[in-house]
């Protein structure tokens, strides 16, 4: 059997290290298939904005301040593919990269830790560095009041304790194995997830031809049409993590994807969403994008 070593650009968290010794696993197994074996070495890249934790995403330039650098390994040479967090990524891809891969996404949900939404007592503190996530619990429940949380999964676990609840993503509880932590599981009617959140994206140079048709075996269609969707309608809205927005797409029985997005003012006063069905997702998140767009203006 032939061996072949590949080099995967990486944050250094746990959570990061986790998801590309995943997908390091689910390229293993499929080149096997193809009598190859592939070794995957990490490349670890602290990013800024894991630096800088003291200052909130959006002042830091948005959700590409956790991707950039990693982007540039790859780009530069010094990985062959990075493994990304969906959610993490901007609407466009830098020129030189493709988006090879969107595995089967893992629950795309938020989840609230340390007490159940309904348990929360008037003007109890809820921590989250997500205005996505502030501006939705804000408008369910006006009484609450609101902080910052950044930092990795065990530094805002540890930070539960000094909060009446705070808010995080399922599946990265689930993946590090602590979803015992979890009070509620909030549904996507009540808390509408951020764009790709659940998903994993990999990317490799859009002219490395070879290391790009090894990631295409990773490939989950009905997840790739979902996230593609997903960010047609952050795309159109020329949104960041700035922006209160949310969407979460669905695949039918039909084949169909069922597209539900949000939109709020900054200041939360307005929440507007919109469900539909079509078969071009990525049209339908554009639409979906230009009609709350529309409807916020007017």
């Amino acid at each position: 059997m032939s061996r072949l070593l590949l080099r995967a650009a990486t944050r250094g968290s746990a959570l990061a290290r986790w998801q590309t010794d995943h997908v390091a696993a689910l390229l293993a197994e499929a080149a096997a298939s193809q009598g190859l074996a592939v070794v995957v070495e990490p490349v670890v890249v602290e990013t800024s904005a894991d630096r800088r934790l003291d200052i909130p995403i959006w002042e830091m330039g948005g959700k590409g301040v956790f991707v950039k650098e990693v982007q540039a390994a790859v780009l530069e040479g010094r990985a062959d593919f990075a493994v990304h967090s969906a959610k993490d990524l901007p609407s466009t891809t830098p020129d030189g990269l493709a988006l090879a891969a969107v595995p089967q996404r893992a629950d795309p949900r938020d989840v609230l830790v340390g007490s159940r939404l309904e348990e929360l007592a008037p003007g109890a503190q809820v921590a989250t560095g997500s205005v996505r996530r502030r501006v939705q619990l804000a408008w369910l429940r006006p009484d609450l009041t609101f902080t910052g949380l950044r930092g990795n999964i065990a530094t805002r676990l540890a930070r539960a304790a000094d909060h009446d609840a705070i808010v995080m993503a399922a599946a990265a509880l689930d993946r590090l194995g602590l979803s015992g932590h979890v009070a509620e599981v909030l549904e996507p009617s009540v808390l509408l997830p951020q764009v790709g959140q659940g998903a994993l994206a990999v990317e490799c140079r859009t002219r490395d031809f070879a290391t790009r048709n090894l990631l295409t075996a990773l490939e989950h269609g009905p997840s790739r049409r979902a996230v593609d969707a997903e960010r047609g309608f952050l795309a159109e809205l020329g949104g960041d993590c700035d922006l209160p927005a949310g969407a979460y797409a669905t695949i039918g029985d039909d084949g169909r994807v069922q597209l539900e997005t949000l939109l709020a003012t900054t200041d939360g006063a307005t929440v507007v969403r919109d469900r539909r069905v079509g078969d071009d997702g990525v049209a339908l998140g554009r639409d979906a994008a230009s009609h709350l767009s529309a409807v916020l203006s007017r």
